[in-house]
């Protein structure tokens, strides 16, 4: 897998989190709030996870 991929997957990822938790009526908006920053900034973090993930495989 190559970066793009990997980091074009991570995203969709993330985004599918965030909209399934903006669906579910029992989440505090207070805590989605928080929650959506923290997928953000693991957004910003996907070339580290993929460069940690490809040292381990080599």
């Amino acid at each position: 897998m190559t970066e793009e991929e990997f980091d074009a997957t991570f995203t969709y990822t993330l985004d599918v989190l965030l909209a399934n938790m903006a669906e579910e009526p029992e989440i505090d908006p207070e805590k989605f709030y928080s929650m959506a920053c923290v997928l953000e900034n693991l957004r910003f973090f996907s070339p580290i996870f993929y460069g940690a993930l490809r040292g381990k495989k080599d």
